[in-house]
């Protein structure tokens, strides 16, 4: 898991975006689709994995932001 990547949870009555690692979040939203808006935001910006989490905690969709690998040459 990347240091840098961006994870939202569930958090009380409403969403949290946290980066991998962190205690605290950065963010608390009312909406899962707007902790995931600037999670987005946060994991482009950094070129950084983006976790989301259902209701019961667990990873239920991930993007990746970071750069590409090259192809290899055949």
């Amino acid at each position: 898991m990347s240091s840098k990547g961006q994870h939202v949870v569930p958090r009380g009555n409403g969403w949290a975006v946290q980066r991998s690692g962190a205690e605290r979040a950065s963010g608390i939203f009312t909406t899962q689709q707007e902790a995931i808006e600037r999670a987005r935001e946060i994991a482009r910006r950094n070129g950084a994995e983006l976790y989301i989490h259902g209701t019961d905690g667990r990873i239920r969709e991930r993007s990746s932001f970071g750069k590409e690998p090259l192809p290899t040459k055949g």
